[in-house]
């Protein structure tokens, strides 16, 4: 069965790379396009283990319009869906330039490439952070876009780029545009998972690797935030129902008269930082240490989404619960105690 070719953008990286595995499952032909900058090209063989066939991968920069071009064209390609590009809030604070070029330059580029090739549907990897510090949850996608750093700017002019693009007369650009919450979990196989470079800056990770002992204890930022706990509220994903979403988005481009769907992915739910630790331990039978810090700058007390629109307009809503998301974490964690370098 081909449902047809998606180019897959940062293909190799942890929401891209299970995204390919539910592409390739249900029918799918993937091309992975990933400079390899943040990610490992063994990626690439663990997909293939899972689902029983590689996708292709072409190394290269989604700013090399030249070469994206020749993908497009000669793999003809249906789709694109877009996650190539620098994540991490705090970096971005200190390394803004660089994020607007990877993030917003190269979704120019990208759009560029795909239009010399005659390729008009995109599925957009966009973020809460476009949100900033919301002032009601949970947070509709009508909420006010006012992001607190350089990383949810460069999310919000790449955003304002493809609405722009949609109101060309007479052209035949169509986008999803969706904003994440908190993608944890992963792969029920423990083939595939999260593996940050250097020093994790999300919760579940920073959990993970202090349950497998690569680290002594976890830092808790802030516990008297107006929450039961006094611990941050966040809206927490399995990164498989996440996945899910996209091709969720991919079906809703090719039935759908709309233009640019905007469509925030969460559970609904918020989760404190202190529930997910300790369902974390009650899952895995494994303590996890931790001490109090103060609160990170830019922190917000509570974020979660109102997951509406995901079910009218994609008919997708998020299925696997906090212990499942703690689960599979631990699954890939512990078959993989220092991420992908543990087996190449």
């Amino acid at each position: 069965m081909n449902n047809g070719t998606i180019l897959v953008t940062g293909g190799t990286g942890y929401i891209g790379s299970h995204t390919v595995v539910e592409l390739m499952q249900s029918g799918f032909e993937v091309v992975v396009v990933d400079n390899l900058d943040n990610s490992d090209a063994c990626v690439i063989e663990r997909i293939g283990s899972i689902v029983g066939r590689k996708p292709t991968l072409v190394v290269a920069d989604i700013r090399d319009v030249p070469k994206v071009t020749a993908v497009l064209q000669e793999s003809r390609v249906d789709a694109v869906i877009h996650f190539a590009g620098l994540k991490s809030v705090s970096e971005s604070c200190t390394q803004p330039l660089r994020y607007y070029d990877v993030n917003v330059v190269g979704t120019l580029r990208l759009l560029q490439a795909m239009a010399e090739a005659r390729v008009t549907k995109m599925v957009f990897s966009s973020s809460t952070t476009v949100y900033g510090n919301a002032t009601a949850v949970p947070i509709t996608e009508d909420a006010p876009l006012n992001p607190a750093c350089p990383y949810g700017q460069t999310k919000l002019v790449a955003e304002n780029v493809l609405r722009d693009a949609a109101g060309i007369p007479g052209s035949n650009w169509k986008f999803a545009i969706l904003r994440y919450f908190n993608p944890v979990g992963a792969h029920e196989s423990g083939t595939i998972g999260e593996d940050p470079r250097g020093v994790p800056t999300n919760l579940m990770p920073y959990v993970s690797q202090v349950a497998v002992g690569r680290r002594s204890k976890l830092s808790i930022w802030g516990q008297d935030y107006p929450t039961k706990d006094g611990t941050a509220i966040r809206d927490f994903i399995h990164v498989v129902d996440l996945a899910n979403g996209h091709l969720a988005a991919l079906r809703a481009l090719a039935a759908n008269g709309d233009k640019v769907l905007t469509v925030n992915l969460g559970t609904g739910r918020g989760t404190s930082v202190l529930e997910l630790v300790s369902t974390f331990s009650e899952v895995t039978g494994v303590p996890v240490p931790y001490e109090f810090a103060a609160r990170r700058q830019g922190d917000v007390a509570i974020n979660f989404a109102d997951a509406n629109r995901a079910l009218k307009t994609l008919g997708w809503k998020a299925e696997l619960d906090l212990r499942a998301m703690c689960r599979d974490a631990w699954n890939w964690q512990s078959r993989n105690p220092n991420g992908y370098a543990s087996q190449g």
